[in-house]
């Protein structure tokens, strides 16, 4: 029986194996996931914790509810990847492959920041964990006056979006508790606007404006000063907070580093079309774990399962992977007051505004603001748990297309 190792049954790992499992599983080939914990975090609900929309019950499932049978589920820490001995170690085992998916995730390293740990979880809180939303809605709940700041300390991250739906959030969020009058709410970020996509960020950039959120761009996080309540800049700049929500710096699993398979921050250089792993031969890279240059969030790890469970399949057979995947990805974004905005992107083409995901139809509007929008982001937890995780088909092309989308420009 050849073997198949899957690490991580986060969203990618677990789309991956229930591929794989469809494709070639019970043929001479077994599929193993190894993890070490056994709840699953639907984790865009994440956000929505601080502000009361959804619980952390909600939230989380056991993982093994999304495992499919033949697919061999491990509980246990990886610790150590040998690519020439196709060996991975765990704490508990070691386990022999022929073929490797590294599906491994990301995790915040709030302790990079000096002085962020001061603070932490006092005047400084994130949302980036569960633990984190549940100890910001209890923050939150009682916040009516002072500065917001959200800040995101280095790139990458996870969900670049993320942090302008939370800023939108708030504003609503005050505003129904009546206290935005005394509440300033500010986004700091390391890039020099509101997001990557110029028009995107024209659009999103709007929609602060009119909420009265300000943005400070080009802000690359130094240290935090917890008895002063500032972050400050490597240039010296100060910014003011009485509650810092904080996006932390994202690295890799701590195995890809101390494995040396990965760069400085733990990820693995991936080719950004094919998903295999540049250095190492049988190795494929899913999801958070790469370092392919397009948003690391669910619906990209979506989009990827198909062309890693394709191109491995491929090898197996003796073909050549293809370069199939484009840099898909589709994001929604809560604005507040049961309303949202969609886009849809690659590598090569920004946000455009359309139709989504059946052109001239919709029924999603895509750089538009819309109750139909909102629908869609609350409807998607239901779509995640009962197909996305177990590889159903969902009506989304894995390759991007400019079906439905309006060119468009600004003077």
């Amino acid at each position: 029986m050849k073997k198949i190792l899957v690490l991580g049954s986060g969203a990618a790992g677990t789309m991956a194996a229930n591929k794989l499992q469809q494709k070639i599983g019970g043929n001479g080939w077994q599929v193993t996931i190894i993890d070490n914990d056994e709840l699953h975090h639907y984790q865009p609900g994440w956000l929505f914790i601080p502000f009361g929309v959804y619980t952390a019950q909600e939230c989380v499932k056991p993982k093994r509810d999304f495992i499919p049978p033949g697919v061999e589920f491990v509980l246990d820490e990886i610790v150590h990847v040998d690519t020439d001995k196709r060996r991975v170690e765990g704490k508990k085992a070691h386990y022999d492959y022929d073929w490797l998916v590294i599906a491994s995730g990301c995790r915040i390293a709030p302790e990079e920041v000096e002085g962020m740990m001061d603070g932490w979880q006092k005047s400084i809180h994130t949302f980036y964990t569960l633990q984190g939303a549940n100890a910001l809605y209890k923050k939150l709940k009682y916040f009516d006056s002072g500065r917001l700041v959200v800040n995101i300390a280095e790139l990458p991250f996870k969900c670049p979006v993320a942090p302008i739906e939370f800023v939108f959030m708030a504003d609503w969020y005050l505003r129904v508790k009546g206290v935005r009058d005394k509440v300033e709410i500010e986004l700091v970020s390391p890039l020099a606007d509101i997001f990557t996509k110029p028009m995107a960020a024209r659009t999103f950039g709007s929609f602060a404006e009119k909420k009265d959120i300000h943005f400070t761009g080009n802000f690359d996080l130094a240290r935090v000063n917890s008895n002063e309540n500032t972050i400050e800049s490597y240039k010296g700049d100060k910014v003011q907070y009485d509650l810092l929500v904080s996006i932390p710096p994202n690295f890799g699993a701590s195995f890809i580093g101390e494995s040396g398979i990965g760069d400085p921050m733990c990820y693995v250089d991936t080719d950004q079309h094919s998903l295999k792993a540049k250095k190492f031969d049988r190795v494929y890279v899913i999801g958070d774990a790469t370092n392919v240059p397009t948003s690391k969030a669910g619906a990209v790890a979506h989009y990827e399962s198909d062309t890693v469970v394709e191109n491995l399949v491929r090898e197996i057979e003796g073909q050549l992977p293809k370069p199939t995947f484009d840099g898909h990805a589709t994001c929604f974004i809560c604005s507040g007051y049961e309303r949202a905005l969609l886009i849809d992107f690659n590598y090569q083409t920004e946000p455009l505004p359309g139709k989504f995901p059946f052109p001239g139809l919709g029924p999603f509007n895509l750089l538009g603001e819309s109750t139909f929008n909102y629908y869609g982001k609350m409807m998607f937890k239901w779509v995640y748990w009962n197909l996305m995780l177990k590889g159903l088909e969902l009506p989304l092309e894995p390759q991007f297309t400019m079906a439905g989308k309006m060119r468009h420009s600004f003077a």
